[in-house]
Order: structure tokens, then sequence, then C-alpha cells
């Protein structure tokens, strides 16, 4: 008669004497993925093998402030920060029901001489949590001489087994009243930030997730919107 063995670490009998694979022996199976700006819900029931998950939550990029110099003269404006990011490895056991996935957006670039708007925050339930962006700041005034205008600092970290901050957005620096250079977006971990320009223009758009804005650059009285900071992403790795 022929016989099968199968490796304990691996397969085990249940009741009705079905050979079944042991939970949580199986590795990843499944990426879920939350892309867009939102709030969404993870139900635990939807994948009854689950045994653990790695949640990777990357929070928003901050916007860049707009720029509306006077004739003749100009304004050259900082990068938005990157968003944060936070990644942990959790049991099946220890997750609710349902977890309550938020992705956070890039904030909004700035209009006229308003700043830009800081990115929203991402999470995965309360267990892996990721701060926005800081937008870029409006402290540079009109004018033709020569003056800074500081970066903007980049988040602190926030929950999970790895929570590290965004990048901070680049300080502006103006020479004159007809040249100078916009500061770059912060880098995220999952994004990189708007390039920093040195003429007449919108600040430079992020790529990637979370990363911060360029900033605007307005020359001899042309009004510059500043550009919003890359959205965040959630995405979730499913093992068995």
């Amino acid at each position: 008669m022929a016989q099968v063995c199968a490796c304990g670490e691996y397969f085990e009998v249940n009741d009705e004497g079905e050979l079944c694979l042991v939970p949580g022996t199986m590795g990843p199976r499944q990426v879920v993925t939350f892309g867009s700006p939102g709030t969404f819900q993870f139900e635990k029931a939807d994948y009854p093998w689950l045994a653990r998950v790695r949640a990777h939550v990357q929070a928003g990029g901050g916007g860049s402030a707009g720029a509306d110099s006077d004739p003749a003269e100009a304004i050259f404006r900082p990068g938005g920060a990157g968003g944060g990011y936070s990644m942990s490895l959790i049991e099946a056991s220890l997750l609710g029901a349902v977890e309550t996935v938020v992705v956070g957006a890039g904030g909004a670039g700035g209009n006229g001489n308003n700043p830009g708007v800081a990115g929203g925050g991402s999470s995965f339930g309360g267990l892996v949590t990721a701060t926005g962006g800081d937008g870029g700041s409006a402290g540079m005034t009109t004018g033709t001489g020569a003056t800074t205008a500081s970066g903007v600092a980049g988040p602190f970290g926030g929950a999970g087994t790895i929570a590290m901050g965004g990048g901070a957005g680049e300080g502006a620096i103006r020479l004159s009243g007809t040249s100078g250079l916009a500061g770059m977006g912060g880098a995220s971990h999952l994004g990189h930030g708007g390039y920093g320009r040195a003429t007449n223009g919108v600040g430079g758009t992020s790529r990637g997730w979370g990363g911060g804005a360029g900033g605007a650059v307005s020359i001899n009285g042309t009004a510059q919107p500043g550009t919003d900071g890359g959205n965040g992403l959630v995405f979730i790795e499913l093992y068995g």
C-alpha cells in the first residue's frame, strides 16, 4: 500500500481528516492597495486564511505657496515638506474585525501670496500612522534685494515598527529682481519632491507618492500659483 508523508511544520490533519496547510506558513498571498485619497474599510473576514499583514502607510506631501510679485520685482518660494511613512508587521489576531484605512491627500498649492496647505495624514486603523508634510511658506515679500526664505521642516514620525518623518522643503533665495532659486520639495519614502526652479512659473510637481511640491517663482508682476503636494498611499501585504 502506498503511503504519503507530509511535513508537520507545514501540514496538519483537521477534524474532518483533511490534510491542510498550517495557518501562517503560506507566505505572501495578496497585496491590497488604497491609492486614492479618502477613507476606506479593511475587513478581516474577507480573507479567512489571513495570518498576518504588513501595512505600509505613506502620508501626503505639502503644497507650495503662491507667488505674486510687483512689477520689476520678484518672489521665490520654498518647497513643501514630504509626508511621513510608517510600516508594521501585525498578526491577524491583533486586528479588529474592520480596520479603517485613511489615505491623505497632497496639500493644495497656495494662490496669490498665500502659503501651501499641509498634506493629509495616512493610517491603517490606529496601528500604523504617518503625518503629512507641511505646506511651503509665503514669508518672502516682493522686492529686488538679495534675501532668503527658510525651508519647511519635515514632519515627525508617526506610529509603527518603522516610523519616519518626511523630508524638509528646501529654502529659497533671491539675488535680484530677476534672478534667484525656488526651493525643492521634500522627499518622502515613496516619492520625490518637486524641482526647484529659477525661472518664472509654477512650483515643480512631485513624483511617486507623498513628495512635497517645489516652490513657485514670480518675476515682474506675473502671478504664479503654488503646486499641490503628492498624494499619500496605503498598501497592505497579506500573508497566509
